[in-house]
């Protein structure tokens, strides 16, 4: 479609980005060194690393990998971690050796686990110890796992602090439970092997395999979304010219709740940022509501990422009110909608809005982004960022008029390549003029402003209808009495499906009465929730997204 919405973009954005600028991920990385030396670049539990000693640590675990463990050009490394300094360390050294990082979520079951690895045929491993049981049950059947890396939370966080750490995650909050993995070997070890060995350069192009980056998990089968050099420069390059006006080069602290190993924190927090020098404040714990605050207050952020559920947890902590939010620049959410009444009360509160954006897995993430000077909440993912066009289509496959729904469909140099060892899913994932379905459905505006209106597979249907979640959930998340609200559709032998909801009550006098009623006054009839349970929580992905499925598939709660 014509690209409207390139008049609607913040001055300095261009239409077009550079992806020539980095050959390769490992490029970027010695540019950026190089410029940013003394800088910090990572902070965690109150130990930082400058760009210099990342430089260092990170050459030392690529010789390793080359040198100690000889491994082929290409081949697969596993990253099992939360945010620690260990994960930059790792991840950098791997793409600089000329290998492929696959990212896994450490809360896996071993089954899911098991899958991964095989399916990616890893080889190697950097896993921290508190998970290390869960790799012993399903080692011996990845056959193509050869070498395993195991570390301790506090293993880079220098002495005595390391010992300190590592104590109390292991004896006293006992977090670590017994393992055996006779061939391991240690993080500071794999360092120290690393050493006396030389890094050897690597040609890299922007078509050899960067990431090999899981998702699918939910609806199937995890697929291997296989992310190129090129897909990601190209995806932080767009990142950078979306706030390069609102942000300074070497001058920017950013806080990482969100787990490096998400498509979303790694491009945005750890690449794009990487980029302009700024400072990373590494999170390792973003559940521990009161540690989370406490570590923020230490010092003066200047941008912060999340997805809504992170927001309103923060929003209803009496000590996150008392930050000082006078450096804050920017706050962007994405992985989910942003709820309006999150928006409103962080406006509020911190004084700078909440902008929303939007992306998959398969773009690297970004596909939209709101500009970051809102002056308010908008309800809209945003404009399609510098090199991206987008496409509305109906069931058929072709364009819907300007104003009307279709499924949102992309394309860009930031999409994948496509699914590993899945060409029949790579083939579906797209249109045939090479667009990639997202599976959402959307509408654009005549400014160019793209807002979601839901997930494909999650609109209800009522009585012929169209009801999407994200309305009804904006209109309940509303009410001062609920913390946090989910919708879907559930079967009904008279309209077909109808709506209902599941809230964790903040007010715990609160009535299923008083909400429908509360809906009644801002939703048209069809759409009011039918049902109302009341839950202690609601399930949520590794980086807190609220997983529909989980509630659509569970008995009811007793």
């Amino acid at each position: 479609m014509n690209k409207i919405w390139l008049k609607s973009y913040p001055p300095g954005v261009p239409a077009e980005i550079d992806v020539g600028e980095f050959s390769s991920l490992a490029d970027l990385f010695d540019k950026g060194v190089r410029k940013y030396a003394e800088h910090t670049a990572y902070i965690n539990m109150g130990k930082t690393i400058s760009y210099r000693e990342l430089e260092v640590l990170s050459g030392q675990f690529a010789a390793y990998l080359q040198g100690e463990l000889k491994l082929a050009p290409g081949a697969r490394v596993a990253l099992m971690m939360p945010n620690c300094l260990q994960y930059p360390i790792a991840m950098f050294g791997v793409l600089r050796a000329g290998y492929t990082v696959v990212n896994v979520n450490p809360l896996y079951t071993a089954r899911e686990l098991e899958h991964q690895l095989c399916d990616a045929g890893c080889e190697a491993i950097v896993i921290v110890e508190n998970f290390a049981h869960t790799l012993q049950e399903v080692a011996s059947q990845v056959t193509s796992l050869r070498h395993v890396v195991v570390t301790g939370l506090g293993d880079m966080l220098g002495f005595p602090k390391s010992l300190l750490v590592n104590f109390v995650v292991r004896h006293v909050k006992k977090m670590v439970p017994p393992w055996s993995l006779p061939q391991a070997v240690t993080f500071r070890e794999a360092l120290r092997q690393g050493a006396a060995h030389p890094l050897k350069p690597v040609p890299i192009t922007h078509d050899d395999l960067a990431y090999l980056q899981y998702t699918g998990g939910t609806t199937g089968v995890a697929k291997g979304a296989m992310l190129t050099h090129g897909n990601i420069i190209a995806n932080l390059q767009q990142a950078h010219a979306w706030i390069s006006p609102y942000v300074k080069e070497g001058e920017e602290l950013i806080v990482t709740a969100l787990p490096l190993y998400h498509i979303f924190s790694l491009t945005a927090n750890c690449l794009t940022f990487f980029k302009i020098g700024a400072s990373n404040l590494l999170i390792t714990n973003p559940r521990d509501i009161p540690g989370f605050v406490a570590e923020m207050g230490k010092y003066p952020f200047t941008v912060i990422t999340g997805v809504n559920t992170l927001f309103n947890a923060l929003l209803h902590n009496p000590d996150f009110e008392k930050l000082d939010f006078s450096t804050l620049k920017v706050s962007l959410g994405g992985g989910m909608a942003v709820q309006q009444a999150v928006a409103e009360r962080w406006k509020k509160l911190t004084g700078k809005t909440l902008a929303e954006a939007y992306g998959l897995t398969e773009t690297s993430p970004a596909v939209c982004i709101n500009p970051l000077d809102l002056p308010e909440f908008n309800h809209s993912i945003g404009l399609p960022i510098s090199s991206t066009d987008i496409s509305l289509r109906d069931d058929d496959g072709y364009e819907v008029p300007l104003g009307m729904p279709g499924e949102l469909c992309v394309k860009g140099p930031q999409v994948m390549k496509g699914y590993y060892q899945r060409p029949e899913d790579t083939v579906r994932a797209f249109t045939h003029d090479g667009y990639l379905r997202t599976g959402d459905v959307a509408i654009i505006d005549e400014a160019g402003f793209v807002r979601i209106v839901d997930r494909k597979k999650d609109m209800i249907l009522v009585s012929g209808f169209n009801v999407y979640p994200n309305e009804v959930e904006d209109v309940v998340a509303s009410h001062p009495g609920v913390l946090e609200v989910a919708a879907l559709g559930v079967p009904d032998e008279h309209s077909g499906e109808a709506v209902k909801i599941f809230v964790v009550r903040k007010d715990p006098s609160l009535t299923a009465e008083a909400l429908i009623a509360h809906c009644r006054g801002a939703l048209t009839g069809y759409k009011v929730p039918r049902f109302v349970e009341f839950r202690d929580e609601l399930p949520k992905s590794n980086v807190g997204k609220i997983l529909r499925r989980v509630l659509r598939d569970a008995p009811p709660a007793a």
